[in-house]
């Protein structure tokens, strides 16, 4: 496995952001000497990628740094990239565009610094509480670019404009750029097809009944939605360790590493 913490120069933000890159191995080097394939560092193919996103007052660390990405993606070959959206909640909020810093930067830069698939079968997008909300933000905002979405314990009703001073506080009037019903209702009128969804939350999180409501509301417009929930679990990282491999393996893959299967390390 190869792990990149890296800082590059955002021409959207106009500055400096921190981003960690996880690449899996192309010959596992727990396995050296105990197959018949030699060890390499050649690509048979681009790497599949999932833009895992962080939650409230966290950054592009707290993911490897909480859970077991980084062996989870080398187990299933698959790149993960992490980065710092402060408390913006991945929109536009005052002179930070992280809307189009997700949607369109982020991308350009891993697509060509990185071996990572810029292909929207090969693209996923995830994340949890804040993080969560931003993965159904921008997967609903552009279906076309995604795979599928990974939700857990999403904080479905966020308000970019007073989140980051503000997070559980009074909401402005819903702008329909940020509302996730009025998004998920868009894709049902324009006919457009819903990226697959794994949504999940512990039963004694205070976002559970808003995220099953929300899980509801999209099935009743078409979405594939996978739900998933642990009894005892809150909002917390334990839960959230538990679910990206969850969601790891039910993301629906077709490329050649998926059919490859997933190795021990």
């Amino acid at each position: 496995m190869a792990k990149t913490v890296c800082n590059f120069y955002s021409y959207v933000l106009n500055r400096a952001v921190d981003i960690t890159v996880v690449l899996p191995s192309v010959t596992c080097p727990e396995s050296l000497g105990m197959g018949d394939a030699p060890p390499t560092h050649v690509l048979p193919a681009k790497f599949p990628v999932l833009y895992l996103l962080h939650g409230f007052g966290n950054n592009h660390a707290q993911w490897t740094g909480y859970t077991n990405i980084e062996m989870y993606a080398e187990e299933r070959r698959i790149a993960v990239v992490n980065l710092s959206a402060e408390n913006k909640a991945y929109a536009k909020v005052g002179g930070d565009d992280f809307m189009r810093f997700v949607s369109e930067e982020l991308p350009e830069f891993i697509l060509n610094y990185f071996p990572v698939s810029g292909q929207p079968e090969d693209t996923y997008i995830a994340g949890l509480s804040m993080g969560g909300y931003g993965a159904f933000l921008h997967g609903l905002t552009h279906p076309e670019k995604y795979h599928a979405i990974g939700a857990f314990s999403a904080a479905t009703f966020i308000d970019p404009k007073t989140f980051a001073q503000d997070p559980m506080g009074q909401k402005t009037e819903p702008d329909p750029q940020y509302d996730l019903t009025a998004l998920a209702g868009k894709i049902k009128d324009e006919g457009r097809t819903f990226p697959k969804i794994y949504a999940a939350c512990g039963d004694k999180d205070f976002l559970y009944e808003a995220d099953k409501a929300f899980v509801s509301l999209l099935r009743e417009l078409g979405a594939d939605v996978t739900w998933d929930e642990i009894s005892g679990f809150g909002h917390e990282w334990r839960f959230w360790d538990t679910e990206v491999e969850r969601f790891l393996d039910w993301l629906p893959r077709t490329d050649v590493y998926a059919k490859m299967g997933r190795r021990s390390v």
